[in-house]
């Protein structure tokens, strides 16, 4: 049945306007006013007077929830995925940590083998290889075991129609910008982090295809007045996305705010990075199969240093509008449009418009999800008591 969202403000392409959106076959059929949009017999209409009607969240970085690890259980994705929309997502990258080949063997199958069946939820979109080719010292929490030198027959295969989508690696590393060229035009997504380049070496990587920031700030050296190193060329160069974890831990809320004014709302990511222990109480949780603990809001290994996060999508959100002073749309577009265009995908996700998927978010105005739809289905919402549905 097509179903008519109305009352809402929608956060448009030309900004947030009133608006009815008409969704059919799964997919975005109309954006309007209400004396534009279709209504009629036969069409589902949902009452979302007082809301905010926004793209559904794409978290470019989790590496695991609500108990599972996806480095030691790829397969645990779908579990995961039925849970995101409970804080607004409804497409994410699967992130490995410093993979050995056959884990992303594995990662790459329990992708390719699919949900199982009447599974409902947010869509991996793609894994996220974080490593192994990274700086063994900005390795942070990953296994220094497992870090290799970037090597073109490792990722021969890797491919977005295979199941990678982004590549974090350290382009200073010996074979990294050969490395990043070949991904590149492949049409992998090349990010840099955990990486200790100097300002030159971030420059080369970008001219090798880096078009993100992992983390930036985070595992990387910081801005010196002679040594301006990788975080500076990343900022600086407007075909790099930069990508932020507003948790309140792995920044400080000033460098949130500059980070924002120098890059603007076209060029900034926020990602949660969390890890099994999204969702789930303080004590010992698992990334990539070692020991961390979730204490006070923060993850860390053994050594005390930064392990992910347990920063829920919804409230990075929350973050960086509260950090940063932005408008909900433009806090928004920062899991919305911005990942979709860096992932290439702009005319499927990340906007409310005629033909694209009818991924949708309601938020209310602390933005806290009411509803979220994938593909035009319910796949969390309340009882109604703030949403009304009628024939």
């Amino acid at each position: 049945m097509p179903t008519l969202i109305e009352g809402a403000t929608a956060l448009l392409p030309d900004g947030p306007a009133p608006a009815s959106v008409l969704i059919d076959g799964g997919r975005i059929a109309a954006v309007g006013s209400a004396a534009v949009v279709p209504r009629g017999p036969g069409i589902r209409r949902i009452d979302a007077a007082g809301l905010i009607l926004a793209p559904g969240l794409i978290d470019l970085q989790l590496n695991g929830g609500f108990g599972a690890d996806f480095t030691t259980e790829p397969r645990s994705i779908w579990a995961v995925a039925s849970r995101l929309p409970e804080h607004g997502v409804t497409a994410f990258l699967p992130t490995l940590v410093s993979p050995s080949a056959e884990m992303v063997a594995a990662a790459i199958e329990a992708l390719a083998a699919g949900p199982p069946d009447g599974h409902a939820g947010a869509v991996p979109l793609g894994w996220h290889v974080e490593g192994p080719f990274i700086h063994p010292d900005a390795a942070g929490a990953h296994d220094a075991a497992r870090l290799r030198l970037p090597d073109p027959a490792f990722v021969e295969r890797w491919t977005p129609d295979a199941g990678v989508r982004l590549v974090t690696l350290a382009p200073e590393l010996p074979g990294a910008l050969e490395v990043a060229r070949a991904l590149s035009d492949r049409g992998v997504v090349v990010a840099a982090g955990h990486s200790t380049a100097s300002y030159e070496q971030g420059a080369a990587g970008i001219a090798a295809g880096v078009r993100y920031a992992t983390h930036l700030f985070n595992a990387m050296p910081p801005i010196r007045a002679r040594e301006p190193g990788l975080a500076l060329a990343l900022l600086e160069d407007p075909r790099v996305v930069v990508g932020l974890i507003p948790d309140g831990i792995h920044l400080d809320p000033a460098v949130v705010r500059l980070v924002q004014r120098l890059v603007g709302s076209d060029r900034l990511s926020v990602v949660t990075d969390s890890t099994a222990a999204l969702g789930m109480p303080d004590g010992e949780h698992v990334l990539a199969g070692r020991s961390v603990v979730l204490s006070k809001g923060e993850v860390r290994d053994p050594e005390g240093r930064l392990a992910g996060s347990s920063l829920a999508a919804d409230e990075a959100v929350r973050n960086l509008a509260a950090v940063a002073g932005l408008a909900p749309g433009h806090a928004i577009a920062a899991m919305t449009s911005v990942p979709a265009r860096l992932l290439g995908m702009e005319t499927e996700r990340g906007a409310i418009a005629a033909g694209t998927r009818a991924d949708l978010v309601l938020f209310d105005q602390e933005l806290r999800p009411v509803a979220v739809l994938v593909a035009g289905e319910l796949v969390h919402g309340d009882d109604g008591s703030s949403m009304a549905a009628t024939a």
